[in-house]
């Protein structure tokens, strides 16, 4: 049987940080809900503009910090999720002898690039796992996290935000349920992400256990 890469433990690893990552989105969007809550002060939103900031308050500099915290959890939860789809392509590619549909170099940049960061990343997902189960369809969970992820990432205001966090503070005083919308669709994203990175783990832990159990040929 072909080399193959140790896929169980980086599935488990890239499940857990994408669930991570979305307590982290959980916990920012009630912050979000405790600024609405609390209404804007009367000194008016951080950024005053023309560079003008004031001094922010208790609340918004906790903000402040779990939007960090939330940024280094997903941080961590990228590395951990392209070590795992790194893995999978290569053993796709050893299990049915073929080449991938799309070449290493976009398991990382195809997140990136405009417009083919629309597809690409599931493109790569599904690929290895018709590679893997070709006789089993794709599943549920992996349709649903892209749909989600792409809702969360053309909002504006999603895992990308375009917005400075001040300003984002000002946004939750003013409209906090697009903010709200846009952070389930990440968090319902980063659940639907771990069940699909356990849906293709375990078909391709499955083969390559077939693979070790066949009689070798004559």
């Amino acid at each position: 049987m072909p080399a193959y890469r140790p896929v169980q433990v980086a599935g488990r690893l890239a499940a857990g940080g994408l669930l991570l990552a979305g307590l982290a989105w959980a916990v920012r969007g009630a912050w979000e809900v405790r600024l609405a809550l609390a209404g804007e002060p009367a000194s008016g939103p951080p950024d005053q503009g023309e560079g003008v900031h004031r001094a922010l308050n208790a609340l918004e500099d906790s903000y402040h910090l779990v939007t960090a915290l939330g940024g280094g959890a997903v941080v961590l939860c990228a590395l951990l999720f392209l070590s795992w789809l790194s893995r999978v392509r290569d053993n796709a590619q050893a299990l049915s002898g073929q080449p991938p549909r799309y070449a290493g170099i976009w398991v990382y940049l195809g997140w990136i690039f405009p417009v083919v960061n629309l597809w690409f990343p599931r493109g790569i997902v599904v690929d290895a796992f018709r590679r893997t189960a070709p006789e089993r369809k794709v599943p549920v969970a992996v349709e649903v996290w892209w749909v989600l992820w792409l809702i969360g990432l053309l909002s504006g205001v999603g895992i990308v935000y375009r917005d400075s966090t001040d300003e984002i503070i000002a946004r939750a005083y003013t409209e906090v349920w697009p903010l709200l919308a846009s952070d389930a669709a990440v968090v319902g994203a980063a659940v639907a992400g771990a069940y699909a990175v356990r849906a293709v783990t375990g078909a391709q832990v499955e083969r390559l256990r077939k693979g070790r159990q066949a009689p070798a040929p004559e």
